[in-house]
């Protein structure tokens, strides 16, 4: 018989279940309660309840779980310091949409040698969710692959939809049914229709294909997920955040009956793909809030314990320790002046 299945399929191979996964990393029950609590504050700086500046910064992508470490617990001890003006989560980005090829993050290529181990990277995605929730610090991600939230969405408070992925179909019926608010980056073009389609559908129910706890595929039916609100990243290495851009931007989610709060992404074109330049973002945005921009809620920031960024080496023990591997990040003296600076401004408005 002439075969016509699989026939550009090197190997399929069959990966542990989300559930055998959360047995060997288990959500405790004082942890499971942060992140409850994590995201209703979340929800409540979105709503403009909570007026705190919610910063979600952190690496680009992580690839070193002692690094990632070493960050988180500095990021810790400085929102206790900074926590009555700013809501810190940590960005623990595992997976990275690649325009063409490359490194897809530490999911899916753990090792970094094309060795593509997904159930290892799993299980250390799992591990340093965990940790990190010890330190109670909220977790922000991208979602990108429709099949990993079920190993790790019950530990992630905020979640984004990248500027590739938020046109997609998939990815619009994955955020109506996660359980946490889910920002939706405009596109990478500046353009802004992209992202409030993509809020517009996410907010409603859908039924599409999944896996289940056990790793079954499944129908999941949503409920829809009234959490949802726009990411600006700029667009065509131009800005998108500027005065004139956030009223138009209000405009149009009030225009389609979506929630009028805003992040805005520090990075990317917004900083013209210039790392040193998110602290002039930064200055702005607060700029903005102080003269009356309440629909301003949060900002993310690429942040890393070095400055820059590096390829991958053919020898790994080359690998410069808390450098970025992906996009380039301030480093933590950087990003600890920035958000010193910003919470002083706020305190002094708020007093």
């Amino acid at each position: 018989m002439v075969q016509t299945n699989n026939l550009n399929v090197r190997k399929v191979a069959p990966i542990i279940a989300p559930a055998d996964l959360k047995q060997v990393f288990p959500l405790t029950t004082e942890g499971a309660a942060f992140v409850s609590e994590s995201r209703e504050q979340i929800k409540a700086i979105l709503r403009g309840e909570d007026k705190r500046l919610m910063v979600v910064v952190g690496p680009c992508s992580i690839h070193d779980p002692e690094a990632a470490m070493d960050y988180a617990r500095k990021l810790a001890a400085l929102a206790a310091e900074l926590g009555d003006q700013l809501f810190f989560v940590m960005r623990v980005y595992f997976e990275k949409p690649r325009t063409t090829v490359g490194w897809k993050g530490l999911i899916n290529d753990p090792d970094m040698d094309g060795t593509h181990r997904i159930s290892k990277g799993l299980g250390i995605a799992r591990q340093l969710f965990c940790a990190i929730t010890d330190l109670k610090l909220p977790i922000a991600s991208e979602m990108l692959d429709p099949i990993t939230p079920q190993y790790l969405a019950d530990m992630i408070s905020w979640g984004a939809i990248g500027a590739r992925t938020t046109e997609s179909q998939t990815h619009r019926e994955m955020a109506s049914g996660l359980s946490f608010p889910v920002g939706f980056k405009n596109g990478t073009d500046g353009g802004l229709k992209i992202a409030t389609d993509a809020m517009a559908a996410a907010c409603r129910p859908h039924s599409f294909l999944g896996i289940n706890f056990e790793g079954r595929s499944s129908i999941v039916e949503t409920t829809g997920n009234p959490d949802i609100h726009i990411v600006l990243r700029g667009g065509n290495d131009a800005p998108n955040y500027l005065p004139d851009d956030i009223t138009a931007t209000v405009a149009l989610l009030k225009k389609n009956n979506l929630p009028p709060a805003i992040m805005v992404d520090c990075s990317h074109a917004n900083s013209y793909k210039d790392h040193e330049r998110q602290g002039e973002v930064l200055d702005n945005i607060v700029a903005q809030r102080l003269a009356g921009a309440a629909d301003i809620c949060s900002v993310m920031i690429e942040s890393n314990l070095h400055a820059g960024n590096q390829s991958i080496p053919a020898d790994l023990s080359q690998l410069q320790y808390g450098v970025s591997v992906t996009d380039k990040c301030v480093d933590w003296e950087t990003t600890e002046a920035m958000l010193i600076r910003t919470h002083a401004s706020l305190a002094a408005a708020n007093r």
